[in-house]
């Protein structure tokens, strides 16, 4: 059995000898990103299993360890985790577990705290915690990701994007029930083997693989007139994670919608963007703020690849971040970041620009970035856009899935009678008088 080593504040500290031996239990947000990220991880000698458990039992197991006023998000992973451990699977003197930190003002930063406070109560204290983040924070010996490494994850994040964005534009209208989903699985499943074979890992490489990815999609039946489109914007594992959300996704396909959810890209260069803007508005390394700068512009690069294949393919396709910053523009500045910040604003705006006025804005009770830049601004962006259909939904343990589903369908049947005027007046104004 690998020592436990502690640092100076002491801190439990992932050692090399516990990447040999360990099992390293990471949560999940999006299926296909996630599934690319745990293989790049593996191919780096970890070994790594990805949490897919979605029942009550989760939310429970939270409760006994989270106090019920803390951040949703923070509650559902520190429960799916600890949960796993108790599941007899695994060796509990042998697993470590993942958890990613914004490093930010959100509490977001506080959940690798409040996981081992439970892990702690829980009696579970001798398991390290490896925290992923682009601050530098907790540094662990035997954890480590290059700049290799990362760059091949903006690619793995560039596939798991355009999967998802080909996917929800071709599911709600697919002529044999099915076949999206399983295009999906089988392109993740032939990613991880090129991965493993080292295929796939550079710039010129991924852009003919997202031609690829698109161009399959499009040899799929579809049939059917256009649905309503619906954005689901939010606090990011509320936004993404079907475990959070309550299968949203799922849920307005069955209403016969189709949903557009922004993808990751924009979060992650937001994210980096924050280091950039910090130097000039309050001062700090230049040299770091060359770094971010250099990083940004790869990742927005390989950004505008994957746009430029969306497009040509005959998909509607995100716009660049940079026009995304430009829409925000009058309504929030660069200094408001905390959470999600000014991007989830930006997000409704594009939805909004790009024919989806239709937005629910999926946020945990409480959080108050979120209610902020997402609830608070709904007044202002329907001021400005008098067609804007958004409605605000809290998650959290006491809320009911009938409850928050019952609010969503007066957003659509609202969305439904807008659609169906629309109609008329078209047709009226053809009709020559």
């Amino acid at each position: 059995m690998a020592k436990l080593v502690y640092d100076e504040t002491g801190r439990l500290l992932f050692t090399k000898e516990m990447k040999e031996e360990y099992t390293i239990l990471m949560p999940q947000m999006l299926p296909v990103h996630f599934g690319m990220f745990q293989r790049l991880l593996e191919l780096e000698g970890y070994k790594v299993d990805m949490l897919t458990s979605n029942h009550r039992g989760i939310i429970d197991e939270g409760l006994k360890y989270v106090h019920n006023d803390t951040c949703y998000p923070a509650l559902l992973v520190i429960g799916q985790l600890i949960d796993a451990v108790k599941s007899g699977k695994y060796d509990m003197h042998k697993v470590a577990l993942l958890i990613t930190q914004t490093g930010g003002g959100c509490r977001a930063s506080n959940y690798i705290h409040l996981l081992r406070k439970a892990l702690e109560k829980a009696g579970l204290s001798y398991i390290p915690v490896i925290s992923v983040n682009l601050s530098g924070l907790e540094p662990n010996p035997g954890f480590k990701l290059g700049l290799n490494t990362l760059r091949k994850a903006v690619f793995a994040m560039m596939y798991g994007d355009i999967i998802v964005q080909t996917a929800n534009q071709v599911r709600p209208y697919e002529v044999h029930k099915g076949d999206t989903s399983a295009k999906v699985e089988q392109w993740l499943n032939q990613l991880l083997d090129r991965f493993d074979q080292g295929d796939g890992m550079t710039r010129k490489k991924m852009r003919e693989i997202l031609d690829e990815i698109c161009a399959d999609f499009k040899t799929i039946p579809v049939a059917g007139e256009p649905k309503i489109r619906v954005g689901v914007v939010g606090e990011i594992y509320i936004k993404f994670s079907a475990l959070g959300n309550n299968q949203l996704e799922e849920f307005l396909l069955e209403e016969g919608a189709e949903p557009v959810v922004p993808g990751l890209t924009d979060f992650l260069i937001f994210k980096i963007y924050n280091r950039v803007s910090d130097v000039e508005m309050f001062g700090g390394s230049r040299a770091k703020q060359a770094l971010c700068k250099f990083f940004m512009g790869y990742v927005e690069k390989c950004q505008l690849d994957m746009i430029e294949a969306l497009t040509k393919a005959g998909f509607r396709a995100p716009g660049t971040f940079a026009q995304l910053h430009e829409l925000i523009h009058g309504y929030l500045n660069d200094g408001c970041k905390m959470g999600e910040g000014w991007l989830l604003t930006a997000e409704m705006l594009e939805l909004i620009h790009s024919g989806t006025p239709n937005i629910v804005c999926a946020q945990p009770f409480g959080c108050l970035p979120n209610h902020i830049v997402g609830k608070g601004m709904i007044r202002v962006l329907k001021d400005d856009y008098p067609d804007s259909n958004i409605v605000a939904v809290d998650y959290d343990p006491g809320a009911t899935k009938i409850n928050q589903e019952n609010r969503i369908k007066l957003m659509l049947a609202n969305a439904k009678r807008a659609a169906a005027q629309e109609a008329e007046a078209t047709q009226q104004a053809a009709v020559p008088s």
